[in-house]
């Protein structure tokens, strides 16, 4: 064993980790193959297993890797997606905790789909289209069952994010979505505003199928205004 390896300043836990995620980043352990036992990363390093446990959950926590109880661990794929899901816990919990950051993050989806469908207008394909009035078609077939209709209402706007091209795009579209469906629900059905959703559905793909962004962007956003009251905070009181 090359004794350079063991680690004697900093604390180890955060030495071992800098190592196992360059190890990573570098390439030297592909997404999919398993981690080095706990034994052998303590032989390799000369440290206890506390820090190698420690720095195990340091990659488990930022996405780079998948601890199971009683398995060795598995390298992930790293994506966008997945390094958003690192902060839907945390995303969740804000929420939970004030109005103010529901009222944000309803701000902050019209600004982000305002420009994901002038971009889809200045993209979209035949097939991105056929894709689009699918799922249309799904949910007009969904009217009266408020889960698959909203299941096709996120499906819908993240095909248009993900018309973009652009994978971040799509992660940021698909985050923002499953943080907002915990505030939507029977509202939509109690409302009686699924048909609006329709047409508005409907209006948005014909400017789509225009390529006018402009007129693809009023829509959008005439859309969103209009549906964020049915997103709710159960939260009562100031904040």
């Amino acid at each position: 064993m090359d004794r350079s390896e063991h680690i004697s300043k900093r604390k180890l836990s955060d030495e071992v980790f800098e190592r196992l995620k360059h190890m990573i980043v570098e390439g030297a352990m592909q997404p999919g193959s398993l981690m080095p036992s706990e034994r052998e990363l303590m032989t390799r390093f000369g440290v206890g297993r506390p820090a190698i446990r420690e720095a195990m959950q340091q990659l488990s926590s930022i996405g780079l890797i998948e601890i199971n109880h009683g398995e060795r661990a598995r390298v992930l794929q790293l994506t966008p997606q997945s390094l958003m899901r690192q902060v839907d816990q945390a995303a969740q919990i804000m929420l939970s905790l004030s109005a103010d950051s529901l009222e944000h993050l309803k701000t902050a989806r019209i600004f982000f789909e305002r420009g994901m469908a002038r971009e889809a207008a200045l993209k979209c394909t035949g097939q991105d289209l056929e894709r689009l009035r699918a799922t249309l078609e799904e949910q007009r077939k969904a009217l009266g069952d408020a889960d698959s209709f909203i299941a096709s209402d996120m499906r819908f706007h993240t095909q248009i994010a993900a018309i973009s091209g652009n994978p971040i795009f799509s992660a940021v579209s698909e985050a923002m979505l499953g943080w907002l469906k915990a505030y939507r629900g029977e509202m939509l059905i109690w409302a009686g505003m699924e048909k609006y959703t329709l047409a508005e559905h409907e209006e948005i793909i014909s400017h789509l199928a225009t390529n006018d962004p402009d007129a693809a962007e009023a829509a959008m956003v005439r859309h969103l205004e209009r549906s964020r009251s049915l997103y709710v905070s159960n939260r009562q009181g100031p904040g």
